[in-house]
């Protein structure tokens, strides 16, 4: 029995789709080729494409300007008729000058380290005071920094007799000895300073003194220039470098706050933070004999 014709429709959709490949080759080839030439052109004009690594600036010492950093880029075989777009460039900043800033141990000659190693004041006094616990201290230089040992010992035995400091007022009785000391007053340069202080987990930054476990620790740049909050000379201060330390040593853990504006700045108040209206005041007690106090901030 021979094979029925089939349909018209049905002949014609099977043309169509033989028919399909025979024009599919050519277009996928031209679509190549475009895809291919708009990728040359992306590489040409310098932008980046997806996936491609933006611009590096390259960071320099200080006083340098920052510098843009990129890839070559590719160059296609066949010229572009169309003039490639200018990269991407970072201007930098205009850099202002001005006169290099000189640290407080440059200009005023107290070195900001030293040896690390300390002399001892070979001398000993009477104790002074008539009331509370005897002390005992002792006072070490470091070594290197032109202070002498004898000449520190003997002025902070004199802070520690004054008037309106602690021993005057019943708060404790102190003596000078060179050694079985309760306690000891060192002044150090900046960097051996913080290095003790830390120990005790106290960060003075090269600027501030503490109390440690053993005992004081001075700053040499307090000792030898004062305080920039304090209306008064070097050696006032020094009276305040003691009397808030030793206050610390005898049992007076907190710092206090300014009582009021125009009013005098406790011992125990640090001052060299900022006065907050007070005035500078470097002791314990005012000349009537008041203990000059303050809130406590800390």
């Amino acid at each position: 029995m021979g094979r029925r014709a089939a349909p018209a429709g049905r002949r014609s959709a099977r043309r169509k789709h033989r028919a399909g490949p025979r024009f599919g080759l050519p277009a996928m080839v031209l679509l190549t080729v475009v895809l291919g030439a708009g990728a040359a052109m992306a590489d040409r004009d310098g932008t980046p494409r997806d996936g491609a690594a933006a611009p590096v600036v390259e960071r320099t010492t200080a006083g340098a300007s920052p510098r843009p950093t990129t890839a070559e880029p590719t160059r296609p075989a066949a010229p572009d008729p169309t003039p490639p777009a200018r990269p991407r460039t970072t201007t930098p900043a205009p850099v202002r000058s001005s006169p290099p800033k000189r640290t407080a141990a440059k200009s005023t000659g107290v070195p900001r380290s030293g040896a690390g190693t300390f002399t001892t004041a070979r001398s000993s006094g009477a104790p002074t005071g008539d009331g509370g616990t005897l002390r005992r201290y002792r006072v070490q230089v470091e070594d290197g920094i032109e202070i002498s040992a004898q000449e520190a010992a003997a002025e902070i035995q004199r802070i520690l007799a004054h008037p309106r400091g602690w021993a005057a007022h019943g708060r404790g009785r102190f003596q000078l000895v060179s050694e079985n000391a309760d306690f000891v007053i060192r002044i150090a340069t900046p960097d051996t300073a913080d290095a003790l202080c830390l120990r005790q987990g106290l960060r003075t930054h090269g600027e501030l003194n503490c109390e440690t476990s053993e005992g004081v620790v001075v700053n040499l740049r307090r000792w030898m220039l004062g305080s920039p909050t304090f209306a008064g000379k070097p050696e006032e201060y020094r009276h305040l470098i003691i009397n808030h330390e030793v206050g610390h040593e005898i049992g007076i853990r907190s710092h206090m706050g300014c009582p009021g504006p125009g009013r005098l700045a406790p011992a125990m108040m640090q001052q060299i933070k900022g006065l907050h209206g007070c005035r500078s005041n470097a002791f314990p007690y005012d000349e009537d004999g008041s203990y000059i106090t303050g809130p406590i901030v800390s």
